[in-house]
């Protein structure tokens, strides 16, 4: 064991889960109506406890035991044969164990944004528990795992593919199952409180550093460039989505840059480990125009209600960074990885996620309503659903 690397592992654990709760949390929050905030908190944390458990109880030995070629098997349920002196590479393995199910926890919250105030909570969270466990947990265990994906040498330092390309493919077949809000698009009600979602993304950006640079799992100068490179991205892109938005509309607004901070963090995830700040340049540069242009392309010409974006901003983000991380890296690539090998991951991993979670959305909604009543929808799901108001004048 590494005292340092075990160190900044335990920050980076706790950055990760400071992502999720509560800077998920917020940056959602504020961009729902008045009446749905609480509904919006309540299912990122309900999340982060159901999926604690499950990747305790099963979800870890999915993605890290050692079954094989697609998944890890059940031989470490929770955490059987792990004791104090257990180790995964440098650091103890009960703590990457930990840092690991922060992942396991923000990948789920991260679809909540597809589907709020429309939602039946039961479905949110038999939903979000099965397909952490048959979505994101074999992937996980295909690309970082021991699993097929990685043995091809594919290039995913911290969840392009894994985390971002997932949810966000998820996000979108839940908002195209699931209908659109009332009085999509004309009749959309802004953000109630885009002051809460620049906290919540301002969060989301401290936390990422965890997120990217903790992927090195050492105290190094890789954790260090990593985190170099998740800052520089995030801040070219947030800088190019209120350019191209005064551009279009004539001004920039708050929402969008935060969600272009966003979308620098989501496309710089898989290429954080093998990029310098001129690749992150490029990266977040392009990012803040392509994830704002697939917004409205989803929106508008697709007419899927993906409510707070989450497949332009994260699924899209994800790949695109996926993509240029072996066009854009700085060390010689080893052999077997490359372009091809991005590519053949990114179609197995998308044509999986689409199916998995198609099946699951059917199979959760016959037992548990998968949309709430017009009357509920109108109230809110704050009340209706948790018999409470996030304020008093709430409407």
């Amino acid at each position: 064991m590494n005292g340092a690397d075990t160190a900044w592992m335990i920050v980076a654990t706790a950055l990760v889960l400071f992502m999720t709760l509560p800077g998920l949390a917020l940056f959602y929050a504020g961009l729902v109506r008045a009446r749905n905030v609480l509904s919006v908190l309540m299912h990122c944390f309900a999340i982060a406890c159901v999926m604690s458990v499950l990747w305790l109880a099963v979800g870890y030995s999915i993605a890290f035991g050692d079954g094989g070629a697609l998944w890890g098997g059940l031989g470490k349920m929770f955490l059987a044969g792990v004791t104090t002196d257990s180790l995964a590479g440098t650091i103890p393995e009960a703590l990457f164990f930990a840092f690991q199910m922060t992942f396991a926890i923000i990948t789920p919250a991260l679809i909540v944004g597809a589907y709020v105030e429309r939602i039946g909570f039961g479905f949110v969270l038999a939903f979000s528990s099965l397909w952490m466990l048959i979505c994101y947990a074999p992937v996980t265990h295909w690309v970082w795992g021991g699993g097929w994906l990685g043995a091809m040498g594919v290039m995913d330092f911290a969840g392009g593919i894994v985390v971002h390309e997932t949810a966000g493919i998820a996000a979108l077949v839940i908002a195209a199952t699931l209908g659109a809000r009332r009085g999509f698009p004309k009749d959309v009600k802004p953000p109630h409180n885009p002051g809460m979602t620049m906290i919540g993304a301002s969060m989301l950006w401290v936390g990422w550093f965890g997120f990217n640079a903790g992927s090195q799992l050492a105290a190094d100068g890789g954790a260090a460039m990593a985190l170099v490179v998740t800052h520089i991205s995030a801040a070219t892109a947030s800088i190019t989505w209120a350019l191209w938005e005064r551009f279009k509309h004539g001004k920039a607004s708050m929402i969008g840059m935060v969600t272009g901070t966003i979308a620098g963090l989501a496309s710089i995830t898989p290429a954080s480990g093998f990029v310098g700040p001129v690749g992150a340049l490029l990266i977040g540069a392009v990012a803040g125009v392509l994830c704002q242009e697939m917004c409205g392309f989803v929106k508008s010409k697709l007419n899927i209600d993906d409510t707070l974006d989450v497949f332009a901003v994260h699924g899209v983000g994800g790949i695109f960074g996926t993509i240029m991380a072996p066009l854009l890296a700085t060390s010689v690539l080893e052999e077997g990885q490359g372009l091809v090998t991005q590519l053949i991951a990114l179609a197995a991993v998308g044509v999986f996620t689409v199916i998995v979670t198609f099946v699951l959305v059917k199979l959760c909604a016959a037992i548990f309503p998968l949309r709430v009543g017009e009357d509920a929808e109108i109230e809110g799901l704050d009340y209706h659903a948790h018999g409470e108001r996030g304020y008093d004048w709430a409407s």
